[in-house]
């Protein structure tokens, strides 16, 4: 792998991270769950130890929440490129929801290229308060 190909692979990864934050407060589910593989998993920051295993259960998951006005903010992305199809990455999350304290934890993901994209494999959130 070149410097530029893991150049790319990291600022694709940190675009989905950043990608799932603004769909996410826009409500965009088929978006959300359209940034993940098919077999993918995910926890949510609140529940690190319940899993959500593939595309169709998550985008159920996200359409089975309650409608909320919020803003996700990420920041201090870190994206380890370990090969031309895997990467893992770190941030920190913050969770602004109308009417409730706002949360501070982080995500920590997998990613995987599939075909020319890449996409979540496992984004496991956790709180830190």
């Amino acid at each position: 792998m070149t410097e530029l190909e893991r150049l790319l692979a990291e600022q694709a990864c940190a675009r989905l991270v950043a990608d799932y934050a603004n769909l996410n407060d826009c409500g965009d589910w088929d978006g959300v769950a359209g940034l993940y593989a098919e077999d993918a998993r995910f926890a949510r920051p609140s529940a690190p130890e319940d899993w959500i295993v593939g595309r169709a259960a998550i985008l159920a998951a996200l359409r089975a929440r309650p409608p909320r006005r919020g803003r996700h903010l990420c920041s201090n992305v870190v994206i380890t490129v370990e090969s031309a199809q895997l990467a893992r990455g770190t941030c920190a999350i913050g969770l602004f929801v109308e009417g409730q304290p706002p949360l501070v934890g982080s995500f920590h993901d997998r990613f995987v290229k599939i075909g020319p994209a890449w996409r979540f494999a496992e984004r496991r959130g956790s709180l830190a308060y």
